[in-house]
């Protein structure tokens, strides 16, 4: 029993990360209507890029927190520039010409970290703040794992807050539903994709950031957990928030549950999952496309 609890919220713990991948993946395909596949990659960038920040300031106490503050401004600035120079000439192209433009984007990303940080992996240890563990009596948790589902699960409520109760969030939303009309009541509406994709690309980062200390970092990280990723949006509903949320939390708690007693299967079942999905509500849990 201490077991299952344990698998549980590691469960939770890992489809935390999944959901902060999800919701970057899901509001730039709700907003810009283009499936990014460089996500994956953004979400290594971001790890190493945090493990660089570490390793530049040192053994000081606070150098984790600095590095998982900086390194999605620093994505997120990158994500603008992208958006500006590459993604907006692309917006009336056909879907396949987004696809390999992004997927171009992966795979210059992936070539960059090994250019500058080598092929091998890196890792950077546990923040002395939570390298602890807290008894709950029946079984002992790490502190760092606990910290990350209440801290992805504050950024969440963030996000939320941002696009369902701010007047910037209500542009984004009508953006979603008819941009042409958004542009025509004066509103430049590049500049809401702009910040859009920049929050897409911060959000991903993060979610590299705060996974280096239990997973390390490889230049080829991204690539499976963008996989995962597509599976979570697909059975949360293509563009929808909450939907992002719920299919993070299924993939990591199927996947968790599953490798207890069958670690082999554990992707079989997740794909499985997604197939059920599918069957029943071809939209998704919460989809509305």
């Amino acid at each position: 029993m201490d077991l299952i609890l344990v698998q549980l919220f590691n469960g939770i713990s890992l489809g935390m990360i999944y959901v902060l991948m999800a919701i970057g993946l899901t509001v730039v395909f709700g907003m810009l209507n283009i499936i990014n596949f460089a996500h994956g990659a953004v979400y290594a960038l971001g790890a190493y890029l945090a493990f660089q920040i570490s390793v530049l300031i040192g053994e000081w106490s606070g150098s984790f927190w600095v590095a998982i503050f900086l390194s999605p401004v620093i994505t997120g600035l990158l994500g603008a520039l992208i958006e500006v120079v590459l993604l907006r000439k692309m917006y009336d192209e056909e879907h396949v010409y987004q696809i390999l433009l992004t997927f171009g984007l992966t795979l210059i990303i992936q070539e960059v970290i090994i250019m500058i940080w080598g092929p091998v992996g890196k890792s950077v240890p546990m923040p002395k703040q939570l390298a602890g563990v807290v008894d709950f009596g029946a079984f002992s948790f790490p502190e760092y794992r606990i910290f990350l589902i209440i801290f992805i699960a504050a950024i969440c409520l963030i996000s939320w807050l941002l696009i369902e109760k701010t007047s910037y969030g209500s542009i984004i939303r009508a953006g979603t539903e008819n941009r042409n009309m958004v542009n025509s009541l004066g509103i430049n509406i590049y500049t809401v994709f702009t910040v859009v994709f920049a929050l897409g690309m911060g959000l991903a980062s993060l979610a590299g950031a705060v996974s280096l200390p239990m997973r390390g970092a490889m230049p080829l990280m991204g690539d499976s957990i963008l996989t995962l990723c597509f599976v979570v949006v697909v059975i949360g509903g293509l563009g929808s928030f909450t939907g992002a949320i719920l299919g993070g939390l299924i993939v990591g708690i199927v996947e968790s549950m599953i490798a207890l007693v069958w670690p082999p299967g554990a992707m079989i079942a997740t794909f499985a999952a997604m197939a059920l999905v599918i069957l029943i509500w071809p939209r998704g849990l919460l989809g509305f496309r």
